[in-house]
């Protein structure tokens, strides 16, 4: 996901980067110098494996790095708590009845680098967020899903920080 253009997110999303970014800089970058140089220290290079994989990891965490800065500097940061109306855009929160089993479910629709199923926050560019947006209390939203199309009815749409949500986490 690197490239031009704004990534839009939520400001618990932009949190989460930083702080991702603050560890690999502080705490990760130290501990993968002192594993080098301990690797180096027990002498030929060329037939060192905790050499090798110590500059494998710490290539990965610089590449997470340079993804990270990039990734901030192009952060579009919107708000949920600050939106508002019927409609379904990024940010809000739906509760969806599923026409066919007519069981309920809720997702928030979030930026690509935030979505979470296991917290049903689904990216705004996902077949069901695109379904969605735009779509008003009442109004009815075709999916098309692997299992064939699928039919949800806009119960509520509702706007609230993450914030609280974000506490939660690690």
């Amino acid at each position: 996901m690197s490239g031009s253009g704004n990534i839009p997110m939520t400001p618990s999303g932009l949190r989460k980067l930083k702080a991702e970014l603050k560890h690999l800089q502080t705490v990760e970058r130290g501990k993968i110098s002192r594993e080098i140089e301990v690797a180096r220290a027990h002498g030929d290079l060329r037939e060192n494996a905790e050499y090798h994989a110590a500059k494998e990891k710490q290539s990965h965490i610089e590449g997470r790095i340079l993804d990270l800065n990039d990734w901030i500097a192009r952060a579009e940061v919107i708000d949920p708590a600050k939106l508002g109306g019927d409609k379904v855009v990024f940010g809000a929160t739906v509760d969806l009845l599923d026409v066919e089993s007519d069981k309920t479910v809720t997702y928030r629709l979030v930026g690509e680098l935030e979505a979470d199923l296991k917290k049903r926050w689904i990216a705004v560019t996902s077949p069901v967020a695109r379904a969605l947006i735009g779509k008003k209390v009442g109004d009815v939203a075709t999916v098309q899903s692997p299992g064939g199309t699928r039919e949800y009815e806009v119960q509520e749409v509702r706007f609230e920080d993450p914030q609280e949500d974000a506490s939660a986490e690690g």
